[in-house]
Formats: structure tokens, C-alpha cells, sequence
């Protein structure tokens, strides 16, 4: 059999990618852990496996694939079993016209290549992969399918199983797929005659590749048994939520069940751990109000709200000032619905309006607590906001949120709650609205030569240099990875308070904020497209939103 690493080593050596120490180094490695000698250079960090594969692939004269570009469909693990699968490090990719292109590690090992051909009853032309990406796929798609009834043409007599019980080993894979692509959500959505499976990841839903249209019912049983729900109950929604560890990591997350006609969808959010929670600095807002946010939190009282819709950020931006305050000297109490970090030393409390443990309910129970800071999840009634505002007049600072579009609506939202003015203006230290937009892939991120909507920009910006989203491995050829905020803050200043006193319309507070320096989130978006950290077309969608709520107003 020929053995294509040592022609590997050797052109390595030769092109300096390694030296004779890293080899003795990598031999060393792979005879202490019994691993192969390539596997060892990687591990080391010597070599990453990519290159390993591309450089095989160069001695072998066979093609290199990244299979992170390929939509590969995991049924076809159903052609070679998985212990096959393992021991060899193959998977077959495509079938055409009577050929399989099959991705191995070492295309010159003739044994495994006639093992394949013999298993997919068809000849094969190999592709060499990166050993990384090969064995994730491996995994995955040996634990998302069922591989117990046997191929359309395979022989009657061949079974093939997966060595894992398959629907506790599909729902681990899952939740581990979500957490490895940054998810924020896990959608199982059941159709007629097909599963479909998508991650939210930067905003956006992304179609996976999932298990079979069999298994839902079972994955659904699985998520029941995790949750602690009732396992018989199929006609009502169910709400719960339980925990897994991800690489060491605990990871949080909540499921919502709710039944349709072909069986319950399931949605399961993924909650970030306390110990990601940064500095202030991290949350990328512009220095003033960067620094506003400093000072207000310094604050020993009054209240500081933030709104935007859900899945905007808004926990994140209160728990990192939560974060900068708790010590030992400071007593932190949280309500929540439901608590999505945990943080240490903070006392925090599950609103249960089940039960009457409302959020007003439960904030009157808190002041007793003799409590410094007060965190409110959300004020949604007019005795929660009319609670907090008397707690911020009362020595204590209170944080909160509210579903608002913009920052000087808040005001509107406070006085329909019953607030009066005069409580508005010695309560309240500011409002900060956020929204999150998707940040460039720093690998592929092209300048943007044209950029047509330049010319709508203010004057400041249209002789900036853009940037735009292009698509490469980095980030699944998407343009973007990773989501930051854009921000706008309304502070109450006395320029303000006058108006605020005389329930003075929207429009004229904005105006009158507006010239006391306040800046747009749109406006902050193309400041961050200027500075290439975004794309214009995403800084724009928050002007568009912008402009349709204020036509909106003045519609109405």
C-alpha cells in the first residue's frame, strides 16, 4: 500500500514549510498518543490540517475540496457504515453518472479506495479534504441520519447502524451544530413530507442540513425529557428549558413548543454564559455615549432604560453595566422573564405571572430588600413602570427596558403608562435604543468601488470608503460574521425637561434633541460602514426603518 505521508513530510521539508525539529517533535507526539504523524503536526499547531490536505493533495494530483462550500447531503451515509466510515476517514459526497466522488485523507491508500467502490457499488473518484472538516462531517452526519434501512440499491441483506442510540445522538448534534455557528436560535420546523432544521446566526435564518422527517417525533420526546415537560401532552404549547455543556461550556437554552398541523414546532433559543459578558468598551458604542453610559451607571440613582426589539442586545448592554457594578459592596437584585444570564453575587429572581409573581409584584418585594441596583427585565403595565420611576426617585438606580422604536419614544411609552411629567424628568437619566447589524467578514470584505447609494448620504460621508460583503470559507460565503450594535441616546437635559413637563409632541422633543447633539442609530450604522466594520446596504435598512416610522407618525 502506498503511504502518501512520508511524500507529504518530505515536501514540506523541501518547501521550508517544516524543519527536521517540528518532525521530531510530531514523531514524538504521535508515539506518546498513538495518533498518525500528520494528525500530530496539526495538533501541535505545527501545520494546520488544511494545509496538510492541500499539500497531499498537490503529491497525489488529486483535487482538494473545502467542504464547508457544499451543501452534502448526510444521507448518503447510508452507502458505508460507520465504523467504516471512521476507520477509513471517508465520506461519500456526490453521486453522477455512475461515479461517487468519495472525500478521503489519503487518496493513494488503493485498499480504502477499493473498500469504497466495493460498499457504493460504483467507481470512485477521490477528493482529498481537510482531516478536521472530514471528521466533523463524519460525525454529524452519522448521528443526524439513521442509517438502519438499508440504500435504495444496496443488498437486502446489509444493515447498517450507527452505533449510537440515533435520536439522542441527533438532538447532541444539533444543539452542538447551533452552538459551534454562534446560533442564537435552533428552529426544528416539521412540514407534510420533510424536516427542515435552520440556525439564526448574525439575524439571519440559515437552512442546515437535518435529520429525517421519521425522527421528529422522537427528537421532539427527547426535548420534553431534557426540559422536564409533559411528555404526553401534543395539543397545547410547552415552555422550558434546561442546560448542556458545549467544549466544558454550560450552555442555556430555552424551548418553545407549539403545535400545527404537522406536529409541534420547536424553537429553542441559545443563551449566552455571564463569563462572555465583556467591558463597556466591548459593546462598540461611539465614545459619547460610550462615556455617558459610564457616567450614568456611576450614578447612585435614577433610571436608565433601554429599548429595541427583541433579539436586539438589550440584556447584553445592561448586564455588562451590571457586570462593571457588582462587588461585594453593592447589592444587585434582577427581575426577569425569563433569566437569561447568571451572574454571581447578583440575586436574581423568575418573574412567575402564573403564580402572581408578576413583575410589579415582585418589584415591590425586592425594594424590601434593601437593595443599590435594580434591574426590571421589561416594564409592561402601569403599575411596574410607576414602581420603578418611584424606586429612582427614591435612592435607587433602576434599569430597565422597554419594546420601543427609537429612544424618544420611550417618553410616550412612560406617559401612556401613566407616569407624569415632572417623575419623567427627575427619574430618568437617559434612554439608549440599539439595534444589531451584521459585521463584515474581515477575510473577503472587498471595497466597494460603485456603492450607488453614496449619494444619499449626508455630505460627511459621500466621499467615504465602503465596503461590501463578498463570501469566502470564513464565513460560510456569507459576506458577514458576527453582529454588532448601533446605537442612539436620548439624554434629558434641560433643553428637554421643558418639553417633556408640557407632554410636547414626539417630533419636537426629537428636534429639540437633535440640536443638543443627539445622533441617529442610522446614523451611527454609516459611521461604522465608513470606518469598514459593516456594509452600507445594512447601515441603510436602519435608515429605511427610520423613515417608515416617521412617515408612519405623520401619517397617522
Amino acid at each position: 500500500m502506498i503511504d502518501s505521508r512520508h511524500f507529504v513530510i518530505r515536501t514540506l521539508l523541501a518547501d521550508g514549510v517544516l524543519k527536521d525539529a517540528d518532525v521530531r517533535r510530531a514523531t514524538e507526539h504521535a508515539v506518546a498518543t498513538g495518533a498518525d504523524l500528520l494528525d500530530s503536526l496539526a495538533a501541535l499547531g505545527i501545520v494546520t490540517s488544511r494545509k496538510l490536505a492541500i499539500a497531499k493533495a498537490k503529491i497525489c494530483e488529486y483535487p482538494f475540496v473545502d467542504l464547508s462550500h457544499y451543501e452534502i447531503d448526510y444521507r448518503n451515509s447510508r452507502y458505508i457504515p460507520r465504523a467504516v466510515a471512521e476507520r477509513l476517514c471517508v465520506f461519500p459526497l456526490f453521486f453522477q453518472r455512475g461515479t461517487t466522488a468519495v472525500a478521503m485523507l489519503d487518496p493513494l491508500n488503493l485498499q480504502a479506495v477499493d473498500q469504497v467502490r466495493q460498499l457504493v457499488r460504483r467507481d470512485v473518484d477521490p477528493v482529498v479534504a481537510d482531516a478536521e472538516q472530514l471528521r466533523a462531517l463524519i460525525s454529524r452526519a452519522y448521528s443526524m441520519v439513521r442509517t438502519d434501512e438499508p440504500a435504495a440499491d444496496a443488498g437486502a441483506d446489509q444493515t447498517l447502524t450507527t452505533g449510537d442510540e440515533p435520536i439522542v445522538a441527533a438532538v447532541n448534534q444539533i444543539l452542538a451544530g447551533a452552538a459551534e455557528a454562534g446560533a442564537s436560535d435552533i428552529h426544528i420546523n416539521p412540514d407534510e413530507n420533510d424536516l427542515f432544521l435552520r440556525y439564526r446566526v448574525d439575524g439571519v435564518l440559515a437552512p442546515q442540513q437535518g435529520p429525517p422527517r421519521a425522527s421528529h417525533a422522537g427528537i421532539v420526546q427527547r426535548l420534553k425529557v431534557l426540559a422536564k415537560l409533559d411528555l404526553a401532552q401534543t395539543r397545547k404549547p410547552q415552555d422550558g428549558k434546561f442546560r448542556f455543556v458545549h467544549k466544558g461550556e454550560p450552555v442555556d437554552i430555552r424551548l418553545s413548543l407549539l403545535p400545527t398541523i404537522h406536529g409541534e414546532n420547536v424553537v429553542m433559543r441559545l443563551l449566552r454564559a455571564a463569563a462572555k459578558i465583556g467591558p463597556i468598551a466591548s459593546l462598540g458604542m461611539p465614545p459619547d455615549i460610550e462615556a455617558w453610559y459610564e457616567e450614568a451607571i456611576a450614578k447612585p440613582h435614577g433610571m436608565i432604560l433601554v429599548t429595541g426589539p427583541t433579539g436586539s442586545g438589550k440584556t447584553t448592554t445592561l448586564y455588562t453595566a451590571l457586570h462593571r457594578l457588582n462587588s461585594p459592596d453593592v447589592n444587585i437584585i434582577t427581575i426577569e422573564d425569563p433569566v437569561e444570564i447568571r451572574l454571581s453575587m447578583v440575586r436574581q429572581v423568575q418573574a412567575a405571572p402564573e403564580i402572581g409573581l408578576t413583575f410589579a409584584a415582585a418589584l415591590r418585594s425586592v425594594l424590601r430588600q434593601d437593595p443599590d441596583v435594580v434591574l426590571v427585565g421589561e416594564i409592561r403595565d402601569d403599575e411596574t413602570a410607576k414602581i420603578a420611576v418611584q424606586a429612582a426617585l427614591t435612592g435607587h438606580l433602576v434599569f430597565s427596558t422597554l419594546h420601543t422604536n427609537d429612544a424618544v419614544g420611550a417618553l410616550a411609552r412612560l406617559t401612556d403608562f401613566g407616569v407624569p411629567g415632572f417623575a419623567i424628568n427627575n427619574a430618568l437619566l437617559g434612554v439608549l435604543a440599539q439595534r444589531l447589524v451584521r459585521r463584515l467578514c474581515g477575510a473577503c470584505a472587498a471595497v466597494d468601488l460603485e456603492c450607488p447609494a453614496r449619494a444619499t448620504l449626508p455630505p460627511a460621508y459621500r466621499q467615504a470608503s465602503f465596503h461590501k460583503a463578498v463570501g469566502c470559507g470564513e464565513c460560510g460565503n456569507a459576506g458577514y460574521k458576527g453582529r454588532m450594535g448601533v446605537y442612539e441616546l436620548f439624554r434629558v437635559t434641560p433643553a428637554v425637561q421643558g418639553l417633556i413637563e408640557r407632554t410636547a409632541p414626539r417630533d419636537e422633543i426629537e428636534a429639540a434633541a437633535r440640536a443638543n447633539g443627539m445622533r441617529l442609530m442610522w446614523e451611527d450604522a454609516v459611521e461604522k460602514a465608513s470606518r469598514g466594520l459593516t456594509s452600507l446596504d445594512e447601515a441603510l435598512t436602519m435608515r429605511v426603518f427610520h423613515d417608515r416610522q416617521s412617515s408612519a407618525r405623520i401619517a397617522a
